[in-house]
């Protein structure tokens, strides 16, 4: 290792210290500036006399890992080429092309050009493959090579070779970067007459006027009776958008969350005066709905605002804050709790998740009741419990495993070759039987590795009969093995409504973006339609918003 990162290794990590006792005088903490000589020391040693060459930056990255390994799940260091990726995350924004990417073969294709970005003005479309980027052959380029050399500043250009997946001719374009802005409302519309929807995807910086903007356009289009907010997969980001989002619905001057930590504590209110004060809400969430995302719509309940619905939500209630280590390294680290206008505490009580998005089983005695505006009871332990709880719907791991081998995209591609003059209404677009078998005859060939949890059962069952020298039961679970038909032809038929619906979402993606595959679910998604009832009859919103108590556990 050279001296110079040496050097930056251990200077970084003296800086920290420093300034650590610098911080900690007051109380005197021989033990902090112990351990802080004592890692100093270790590093050093370790660059200078370790068997084989030390990464600097790797060592830093380790040792970073180690001393937030036992605080939570959202503590981190955050390197100088991660800290590109934190700033997309928490603005929404990055200077490209605008456009998803996928790996097919030898190659790089486009997977999801966005609406208005270059790549969708200079008429890149799904499907399309990267041969070249400034004449260097992108054969055999990752997904990352590809994107770094797409990304980059704001008006600078670069030239692209593609080959068209509609006719494969070859293609060299000039494409100029701009600054792409993820939008945080990716649709607007109609769920039900008189009944507006708005999907909000993220919190990060701006979302507040891509909400307000979505709004005012419904109030322009027709009589907006009730308004359904989609937050179900929106994992949060800046509060202070959330609490602007929030203004719009409550009076002026009302509470909404505070934080509280162990050096301070602070109150935030709404603001302005609200757009829509007393009009009906139903929010839907789900395991995924997390942070800023909770924020507003346990506000929302604890007010007697909106109905929620769908499923218990993630349960992060923890304020994340970036610190500067030097050398545009970052420590991103949880110095206080949200707590909503109830006075309960959002975050899980365990930290772990017994699956994704899922809160491990609360006992009763660490679970606190609480009351909000109009008297109704809430209650802590994790996350936000709805006031219509709904079944979630999952996918089956054989049509999950179709769409994260690119077969749907890939039959997806051949469809569009077959018929590039086809027309598809976004609302009414239906694949046909036809359609359907044509599917099913390009699956013929291809192999997928998939078992069935039945075949595993009896797979454990039967090793667990050998071992146990149960001949019988080992015989008749051969047998049963024998019956079971789970094989990809078979399972093509069992699992043909979601398959089909992922092909359908993956054509409508072709032809109307996003936007459009999100209008192509709404009239079959059952939270949106047991939303959509609920507004619709107001004695049964009134009785929920002021009576109705949500489920403890």
């Amino acid at each position: 290792m050279n001296r110079t990162g040496i050097l930056k290794c251990c200077a970084a990590a003296a800086i920290a210290g420093a300034a650590l006792l610098f911080t900690f005088g007051k109380r005197d903490d021989f033990g902090l500036g112990r351990t802080m000589e004592i890692a100093v020391n270790m590093m050093r040693e370790l660059s200078l006399y370790f068997v084989d060459e030390v990464d600097p930056d790797k060592l830093l990255e380790g040792a970073a890992q180690g001393m937030v390994s036992h605080l939570d799940p959202y503590t981190e260091y955050l390197s100088e080429a991660e800290m590109s990726d934190f700033d997309v995350m928490t603005t929404g924004k990055y200077g490209g092309v605008g456009s998803l990417i996928r790996k097919k073969g030898d190659y790089v294709i486009f997977a999801q050009p966005y609406k208005d970005s270059p790549a969708d003005k200079a008429g890149l479309r799904i499907g399309d493959k990267i041969l070249a980027i400034d004449g260097e052959d992108a054969k055999g380029f990752t997904t990352e090579e590809v994107s770094k050399r797409m990304r980059g500043a704001p008006g600078t250009t670069f030239r692209i070779t593609v080959e068209r997946l509609l006719g494969g001719r070859h293609e060299t374009l000039t494409l100029r970067r701009e600054r792409i802005a993820i939008p945080g409302v990716p649709y607007a519309g109609w769920a039900a007459e008189g009944i507006g929807y708005i999907q909000h995807s993220d919190f990060t910086e701006g979302c507040y006027d891509d909400m307000r903007s979505a709004i005012d356009r419904l109030r322009r289009e027709g009589d907006l009776r009730g308004l359904v907010l989609d937050y179900r997969g929106n994992g949060g980001g800046i509060l202070q958008e959330a609490v602007k989002i929030l203004s719009m619905f409550v009076p002026k001057g009302t509470e909404v969350v505070t934080t509280k930590g162990r050096t301070e504590g602070k109150s935030f209110r709404t603001s302005s005066e609200p757009i829509l004060p007393d009009l009906p809400l139903a929010v839907l969430v789900n395991g995924n709905t997390a942070s800023a995302a909770e924020i507003v719509a346990g506000a929302l309940q604890d007010l007697d605002r909106a109905v929620v619905i769908g499923q218990r939500s993630f349960g992060k209630g923890l304020v994340q804050t970036t610190r500067p280590l030097g050398y545009n390294a970052y420590l991103k680290l949880t110095t206080a709790k949200y707590y909503i206008p109830s006075g309960r505490c959002i975050q899980a009580v365990d930290y772990s998740r017994a699956q994704e998005g899922s809160v491990r089983e609360v006992p009763d005695s660490l679970i606190r009741e609480y009351a909000t505006r109009g008297g109704r009871k809430v209650y802590d332990g994790g996350g936000i419990m709805p006031d219509v709880r709904m079944e979630p719907e999952y996918s089956s791991r054989f049509a999950v495993t179709l769409y994260l081998m690119g077969f749907i995209e890939d039959f997806g591609d051949r469809y569009m070759q077959t018929r590039p003059d086809k027309r598809v209404d976004s609302r009414t677009f239906a694949l046909t039987d036809a359609d359907y078998e044509e599917f099913v005859r390009f699956m013929a060939d291809k192999e997928v590795p998939y078992e069935s949890e039945t075949r595993r059962a009896l797979e454990a069952l039967r090793k667990a009969a050998e071992n146990d020298r149960y001949g019988a039961i080992a015989d008749e679970v051969e047998a049963l093995e024998g019956q079971l038909r789970d094989d990809t032809q078979t399972n093509l038929e069992t699992y043909r409504n979601e398959i089909v619906e992922m092909i359908e979402n993956d054509i409508v993606l072709r032809h109307h973006y996003a936007a459009g595959v999100i209008e192509h679910n709404l009239a079959d998604d059952p939270e949106i339609r047991r939303a959509v009832a609920i507004l619709d009859n107001p004695e049964e919103y009134a009785r929920i918003v002021t009576s109705q108590d949500t489920q403890r556990k």
